[in-house]
């Protein structure tokens, strides 16, 4: 297991979409997600770390250590046997608190989104759980959107019995538009449990900034990250509270006489002055 990292961070995550659906709603026909007293647009942790996993599973493929426990298709029980056939543990005899530990500590070392966000795995095949360093705030758009229904043709059918719908109208929904902010965490102290380190800490800025390359496709539209801002702690329990690092970041739209279009359309502005001692501002992308 690599060396844990030793210092608190906190992370802001700018990025965009521009005639897509960054997140549909499946209560809601797929539309996108809102917040409905306010018209802000809404992006879920989940999502963002479903992102972060399709990165790190493309990159890192049959690396050791850089598995992907939560994908399409894994059955999670049989991954769980592979820590029981590795510290030779019957999974019908169950574990008891020591064995549970070592195969906690193997789900760990071997896939990259356990030791990142954390897993519950006591499952019928029981190996613990764990609270993983990295955490997200939903995605929440700079200004309030407006979701535009775009109606669709269907040219072709499943079977004979619907060739009649042939012609017929469908929909998508999409946002024009739209800047979203994430918040980040990342506790030295929950990485200390999990092995997250130093390696693992530039694969998550690397797959922040590079996650929507990957990840195309006609629903989404065009997405991008645009800016990544970190602060680095001197410390492993942090020099300052979170929040108010989070507040020297502001974004502003330019003109307020039209709607924003673009990136360009915003200006991103960092309070620098005085600056908590110990905090260090990285400016990733």
């Amino acid at each position: 297991m690599q060396k844990p990292i030793e210092k608190r961070y906190e992370f802001v995550l700018l990025f965009d979409v521009e005639n897509g659906n960054p997140n549909g709603d499946p209560d809601a026909d797929n539309m996108p997600r809102i917040d409905s007293e306010t018209g802000v647009g809404l992006v879920t942790d989940v999502c963002i770390k479903r992102r972060i996993r399709n990165y790190i599973d493309l990159i890192q493929e049959d690396i050791p250590g850089y598995d992907i426990y939560i994908k399409d298709g894994n059955i999670l029980n049989d991954e769980n046997r592979k820590a029981y056939q590795s510290c030779d543990i019957k999974p019908e005899h169950g574990a008891d608190r020591d064995q549970v530990r070592a195969l906690t500590e193997y789900m760990c070392e071997n896939y990259y989104d356990i030791r990142t966000f954390g897993a519950v795995m006591n499952t019928a095949v029981n190996c613990g759980q764990v609270r993983g360093p990295v955490q997200l705030s939903f995605g929440k758009s700079v200004e309030p959107v407006m979701p535009q229904e775009i109606r669709i043709t269907r040219l072709a059918v499943t079977n004979e019995k619907d060739a009649g719908k042939i012609g017929t109208m469908g929909k998508k929904f999409i946002l024009p538009y739209a800047l979203f902010r994430v918040d980040g965490y990342i506790s030295a102290a929950f990485a200390a449990k999990t092995g997250f380190g130093e390696d693992d800490l530039e694969l998550l800025w690397d797959a922040l900034e590079n996650m929507f390359e990957i990840d195309r496709s006609a629903s989404r539209g065009k997405m991008a990250t645009r800016k990544l801002f970190v602060f680095e702690h001197s410390s492993k329990l942090g020099n300052t509270h979170a929040d108010s690092l989070f507040k020297r970041i502001s974004i502003n739209k330019i003109s307020a006489s039209k709607p924003a279009r673009s990136f360009d359309d915003y200006k991103i502005e960092i309070d620098e002055n005085d600056f908590p001692e110990g905090v260090r501002l990285i400016k990733k992308y």
